[in-house]
């Protein structure tokens, strides 16, 4: 069954009034009474009542619109992962003849999804209120990478967790032992979670590395320079043989550092990246990576919204989905001598 909406004859039930009645106080009509208004508005605040409710309007068929809601940053649109979002979320928009509502969010101010069908939230970064609003109102409510776990709403995400274990086996069979890190944004989860799965891989390989090994970054170029001038300014016994950097825009920065200083990849250092963003393929050299399928997760999520939207599905989704390995040329088994 459609997920229930409150609507305007429930209004009128609980304030005793005729539907006309409670039509003309929510058009702010003058032709009521202080009485029959007064009864209304309490009506309306008691059921959360939205006017011009999408449940509605989507049965009458002119509700087709959806939002997405994602957290600002800065360089948003020169991101990879944001584009393929608003790629993956358009492109099933699309098959679906949806219309998509872009929304760019700082979390501090509440949404209005009165004409709204549902919402897709691009992970959950300081907007938490936003997602526990919406759910409050009935919308219909899907968020993508985030595995949630305090709130009960539907998610796709994608398992970092693994894809950081997956970075740290695959450096650590090619020999490495002085692998060093650029993290991303710990604030996030799927930052958290790429790093903290990269040192449990390490761990479960019996390989520590030393904490000037690991660089907070940002997910930005400029944190991955900062990071690389600081790993390749060390004395070379002691400068890392591999860098995992948990973005391809980082992972591309840190080759770039390393050609500008005489350091060749992957001859004298291996470079590692997460996304599997098409430029990595183009660059001085082919960029071994961790797959994410973020198009495949923006996708997925406007169709198991529409399920929730139109009643087709009645549970809860929620899964997270693997990254994969995807070898090319920026990374070579390490040498015994500069690896001792």
């Amino acid at each position: 069954m459609p997920l229930k909406r409150i609507s305007i004859k429930d209004v009128a039930r609980r304030a005793k009034v005729s539907i006309t009645t409670v039509s003309r106080v929510i058009n702010k009509l003058p032709t009521v009474n202080a009485r029959n208004i007064k009864r209304v508005e309490e009506a309306v605040a008691e059921l959360k009542y939205r006017p011009n409710i999408s449940a509605q309007r989507l049965a009458s068929g002119d509700n087709n619109m959806i939002g997405l809601v994602m957290p600002g940053y800065p360089g948003i649109f020169h991101s990879f992962f944001a584009i393929e979002i608003i790629r993956g979320v358009g492109h099933a928009c699309e098959s679906l003849r949806l219309d998509m509502v872009f929304h760019i969010t700082d979390g501090n101010n509440p949404l209005n999804a009165n004409y709204l069908g549902g919402i897709i939230f691009a992970d959950i970064i300081e907007n938490r209120k936003q997602v526990e609003q919406s759910l409050s109102e009935n919308v219909p409510c899907l968020v993508i990478n985030n595995v949630v776990q305090d709130i009960d709403v539907s998610y796709i995400a994608i398992n970092n967790l693994k894809g950081g274990k997956l970075a740290a086996e695959y450096l650590v069979n090619l020999g490495h032992k002085k692998i060093a890190a650029i993290t991303g944004n710990l604030r996030t989860q799927a930052g958290f979670d790429r790093f903290d799965g990269f040192m449990k891989g390490l761990d479960e390989l019996k390989v520590e590395i030393p904490k000037e090994y690991v660089f907070r970054g940002d997910y930005s170029r400029r944190s991955a320079r900062q990071a690389a001038e600081y790993f390749f300014s060390m004395d070379p016994p002691n400068r890392p043989t591999a860098v995992f950097a948990q973005s391809d825009d980082m992972a591309l920065e840190v080759i770039a550092v390393a050609y500008e200083m005489g350091i060749r990849v992957p001859e004298d250092v291996s470079v590692m990246g997460f996304d599997d963003n098409p430029q990595a393929i183009y660059g001085p050299v082919a960029l071994t990576t961790i797959r994410q399928p973020v198009f495949e997760m923006a996708e997925k999520s406007v169709r198991v919204l529409h399920e929730l939207i139109t009643g087709k599905r009645e549970q809860k989704y929620k899964i997270a989905l693997d990254p994969e390995l995807v070898v090319r040329d920026s990374c070579m088994p390490a040498s015994n001598a500069n690896n001792a």
